[in-house]
């Protein structure tokens, strides 16, 4: 997850707004030529059965494995009209924040049947995404299935976690650019995922991504510094020693967590699996990855 990853999440983090529960979704008429734009979204398309529909998906779509095979129509956040049309698509699956606005409404008014799918980072929220994407294939039943299996699984994942939670203070950093420190506040998949692993957003005092300063750590007192993974990214001992960290019982501990960056803030069907994991790092500090 590069640079076009760290724009989308700070853009969804300073923009999310919940849809309603209640809005009703038709299903499409014709959804044998799928392009899904999104990586929740193409995950429950291939967790309901579906993936033969699909013709193509976006960039962040590389889960499962298999979904890399098929044609990339583009960054979700950066589109172009031309590059989602150009596969021919019955239907549209796009997850709620994607971009830019031109592209979203010259596909809109193009005559292909869209659905946009709503974004969120609880529990509910994931189930929503499922019965969305269900009714928009006309297969409501296998989604209330599947609904049931991963809301089973969550309520699972979060009873052990709070279990073992001794809620430690976690800094997200979304990116450290030129020195800077770029943290999760509330209204993020960072945010979502610490509070459902039992651990405490030290950074919850804002909104979204943000430039933080180095005062601005100090003060949070992170015990845990949380990073998804990269190629190529500086050590633990690196980023620690960083002048925001290293008086922090984070950088005095040694503390950071690297984890895959769409497992971990994807909110589809895996985020019970991420629950428990980083829950178990939190409480066992040994997940980091070099």
């Amino acid at each position: 997850m590069g640079r076009l990853v760290v724009s989308a999440l700070i853009a969804l983090g300073a923009a999310f707004t919940p849809a309603h529960a209640d809005e009703a979704v038709q299903p499409f008429s014709d959804a044998s030529k799928l392009v899904t734009i999104g990586g929740a979204v193409t995950e429950i398309v291939y967790s309901l059965g579906e993936e033969e529909r699909l013709v193509a998906r976006d960039t962040t779509s590389t889960y499962p494995p298999e979904a890399e095979k098929l044609p990339d129509i583009g960054y979700m956040r950066a589109l172009s009209p031309e590059g989602v049309l150009s596969v021919g698509p019955s239907a549209i699956l796009v997850m709620e924040g994607s971009g830019p606005v031109e592209t979203m409404d010259v596909l809109e008014t193009s005559g292909v049947p869209l659905v946009r799918v709503p974004e969120g980072y609880d529990r509910e929220a994931i189930l929503r995404k499922i019965r969305v994407v269900g009714a928009a294939l006309g297969v409501e039943e296998k989604a209330e299935m599947l609904a049931r299996r991963v809301k089973a699984d969550l309520d699972a994942a979060e009873a052990e976690a709070q279990k073992q939670a001794d809620g430690k203070r976690v800094l997200f950093v979304l990116s450290m650019q030129g020195g800077r420190v770029m943290a999760a506040g509330k209204d993020t998949a960072a945010d979502g995922i610490i509070r459902m692993a039992g651990g405490v957003n030290a950074m919850d005092t804002m909104s979204g991504f943000k430039q933080v300063t180095d005062e601005a750590v100090i003060s949070a007192a992170p015990e845990v510094v949380l990073m998804m993974e990269r190629e190529g990214h500086r050590g633990s001992r690196d980023v620690l020693k960083h002048p925001a960290f290293a008086s922090t019982p984070a950088g005095k501990n040694g503390s950071l967590i690297r984890m895959d960056g769409s497992y971990l803030l994807g909110f589809g069907p895996r985020t019970a699996g991420a629950v428990r994991d980083l829950a178990s790092a939190l409480n066992g500090s040994e997940t980091v990855t070099e």
